[in-house]
């Protein structure tokens, strides 16, 4: 294990931002990485960690490999574990209160989003996200198309207010 010495931290702090999305798809993946990237280089954060949350029970953030054979493979495995056309009590939407007028049956999505995360941390050092050579950061959307909200905080050394 190598470990490295930093040197006192000096302007440790936070800032926080959004990404606002409209989503096309049923299932949609987005990826976050560029801004994700941007949101650093625009903080200035040298040392710490982002965390990155979305702001819906529907969708999902994930780290993975930006590869079209494996997203076919990974929305088949979602779809078998909660398929569509299961028949979910939540769908029953008039045994349920409050429900507006325009709301959809959406058991489905809820039920593939208990499988997924609905945010991540990831590392910064050196300004820079710590991701794999494979890896990006994904929205991924599970009851498009919709608006979508992402929240960003950043935390840590070297972050600059402008």
């Amino acid at each position: 294990m190598e470990l490295t010495l930093l040197p006192a931290l000096h302007r440790f702090g936070a800032i926080e931002g959004e990404l606002r999305f409209t989503t096309t798809a049923p299932l949609e993946w987005i990826d976050l990485t560029p801004r994700l990237e941007s949101f650093v280089a625009g903080s200035g954060l040298q040392t710490g960690l982002v965390n990155v949350q979305v702001r819906h029970t529907t969708a999902a953030i994930v780290v993975n490999e930006d590869e079209p054979l494996l997203r076919q493979d990974l929305e088949r495995l979602l779809e078998r574990a909660a398929p569509a056309a299961a028949g979910y009590a939540h769908d029953q939407l008039h045994l349920r209160e409050g429900v507006p007028p325009d709301e959809r049956p959406n058991g489905h999505s809820h039920a593939k989003a208990l499988f997924l995360r609905a945010s991540e941390s990831i590392n910064v050092a050196r300004g820079q996200l710590q991701l794999g050579r494979w890896q990006r950061v994904f929205l991924l959307e599970l009851d498009g198309p919709r608006e979508r909200l992402v929240s960003l905080v950043a935390l840590g050394a070297g972050i600059t207010v402008r």
